[in-house]
């Protein structure tokens, strides 16, 4: 009986009881979780709490490699993680067999944030697309992107509710522009968060994009005659209006293939240029402006028509004809003018047919002096009619001589007033004038304090090219012993005082004379001055003859 009990513990013994070490034994995995940089290796540790393991490993589609083991762990190294995976860690413990899964995470930071602006010029009130996306970055479900104006958020999206196979790392939103969007900056912010797995927040930024906005709906005008003279420089103007940013508008200009060098302005939404333009051939031609702004460009084309129309040919026989002789006088159209111009001549009796020249004849005359000749040509052009005149002033040449208005023959001084001689010659040239008294030539230009020492006859001369003449003029100086009322004296000293004033305009009214008579032919000046060189000693023998 006690063999048969034996027997029974022994059976019972051998038979494994629930609750042993083998069955109670755990296996598990560091880290956990696992994140891993895309490309790069982790290091994975499998252990487990058997005391006495049996056969264990890692059960994964990446090369790995055991680095080392101990009685209840294994260390491996999985290389080249490019995707997530589930890694199994499994462990034998007294023929019982347990795993555990562990979940790898793959990451790749932001690191190249792309923002696209399609067009970077646009046009006001059009739609432009502010695009951003980030290439291979994961996991998408931890990445926001942020589009930014300046600091100003646009738009924000993140991708947790998102497919995984509709997820791409990119947002896109579309803008009506604006004028104040004008330079603009825009960028985008890529932000990876992977705090809840464990690890840290990632950071991108794209680069800056400035937004260019600009408004050009019309087209430039030119500003010209529609005629040109050869050779003649003229203006060429060329204006847009509602243009914006107007400064940055850009004028080229041209006359056929010739590029022009224009001066461009702005105010407001305006802009403008101007350039000179000189025409060298005659015929039709075509001038161009060309505006650009950004991406836009508007051109627009002038015709004009180059003629040539120099002034008529005016000629006079002798411009400083001697009084009393003739003046002949002809005008004619320039041989460079085609077709042949219509000549005016003034004076002329009669118009003359178009491309015969215009004469006259006539006797120059003391009233001639000074006298502007004047001949017109007229010429159509494009149905516009032209004027081109050309003046030649005369210059009669006629003898010195007195007049009683500007030389008077009597003439009263008032005693202890400064007085001057009053007398200006007619003549032209200019005549010299030499007063002399008592035998001594006098200043006519110096006042002098009058005594009775100045009554008396002075002997004036006059002397030009063509000749002289010689007046006497009285002068009695009168004082206040001899009965002269304050009334006569006031009206005497008035009347001196309107003899200097018209004294003096005459001399500066035949100043011009002096200046014309510098242009004779040098024969007449060498004349001259013989005659100037003789002129004292001539002076003293008239004044004699006249008894000064």
């Amino acid at each position: 009986m006690k063999m048969l009990l034996l027997g029974i513990w022994t059976l019972l013994a051998l038979i494994p009881c629930p609750g042993t070490t083998e069955e109670l034994f755990e296996v598990s995995v560091w880290p956990n979780p696992a994140l891993v940089k895309f490309g790069q290796s982790l290091t994975i540790n499998c252990s487990t709490t058997c005391p006495d393991p049996g056969p264990s490993g890692i059960e994964t589609f990446f090369k790995k490699t055991q680095l080392g083991k101990g009685p209840q762990w294994k260390e491996f190294l999985l290389e080249d993680v490019t995707e997530n995976s589930v890694l199994q860690c499994f462990f034998s413990c007294g023929g019982v067999q347990k795993d555990t899964m562990l979940y790898i995470t793959m990451f790749q930071p932001p690191e190249q944030v792309i923002l696209d602006l399609q067009p970077e010029w646009v046009a006001m009130d059009e739609v432009f697309t502010v695009k951003c996306h980030v290439p291979g970055v994961a996991p998408l479900q931890s990445l926001t992107l942020t589009l930014l104006q300046g600091d100003q958020e646009l738009h924000r999206k993140d991708f947790m509710s998102l497919s995984v196979a509709s997820q791409r790392a990119e947002v896109t939103i579309s803008v009506r522009a604006q004028r104040e969007n004008d330079r603009c900056n825009f960028s985008c912010r890529a932000v990876l968060d992977l705090s809840p797995q464990g690890g840290g927040l990632f950071h991108g930024s794209s680069a800056t994009k400035e937004l260019r906005i600009f408004e050009f709906s019309q087209s430039p005008k030119i500003g010209v005659s529609s005629l040109l003279e050869v050779g003649v420089a003229d203006t060429m103007n060329c204006e847009v209006s509602r243009v914006f940013p107007a400064q940055e508008a850009v004028f080229r200009m041209f006359l056929e293939d010739q590029e022009l060098s224009p001066f461009s302005s702005w105010k407001g939404d305006a802009a403008w240029a101007s350039a000179t333009i000189r025409a060298m051939e005659t015929g039709d031609q075509e001038l161009t402006c060309l505006v650009s702004l950004g991406p836009m460009e508007q051109k627009v084309r002038r015709p004009v028509h180059v003629y040539s129309f120099p002034p008529p040919v005016l000629e006079v026989e002798d411009a400083y004809p001697l009084a009393g002789t003739d003046v002949n006088v002809t005008c004619s159209g320039h041989v460079l003018t085609s077709p042949s111009p219509t000549i005016r001549l003034q004076g002329a009796p009669n118009l003359s047919a178009p491309g015969e020249p215009a004469w006259f004849l006539f006797t120059a005359r003391e009233e001639d002096d000074g006298r502007n000749l004047s001949c017109e040509a007229t010429l159509e052009v494009q149905g516009q009619r032209l004027l081109k005149t050309t003046k030649i002033q005369l210059h009669v040449l006629y003898k010195p001589r007195f007049e009683e208005s500007s030389c008077p023959g009597n003439q009263i001084w008032i005693e202890g007033m400064d007085q001057m001689l009053a007398c200006i010659p007619q003549g032209n040239p200019t005549p010299a004038l030499v007063c002399i008294w008592n035998g001594m030539v006098i200043d006519l230009d110096v006042p002098q304090k009058a005594t009775q020492n100045h009554t008396g006859t002075y002997c004036c001369t006059a002397t030009n090219q063509l000749g002289s003449v010689s007046k006497d003029i009285a002068v009695i100086v009168q004082g206040l012993h001899e009965g002269i009322t304050s009334s006569t004296i006031f009206i005497i000293v008035i009347s001196t005082l309107g003899m200097a004033v018209i004294t003096i305009a005459l001399y500066l009214n035949y100043q011009p004379c002096k200046r014309n008579r510098r242009k004779r032919a040098p024969r007449q000046r060498e004349q001259n001055k013989d005659e100037e060189s003789q002129f004292t000693d001539i002076q003293a023998e008239e004044c004699n003859s006249h008894y000064c």
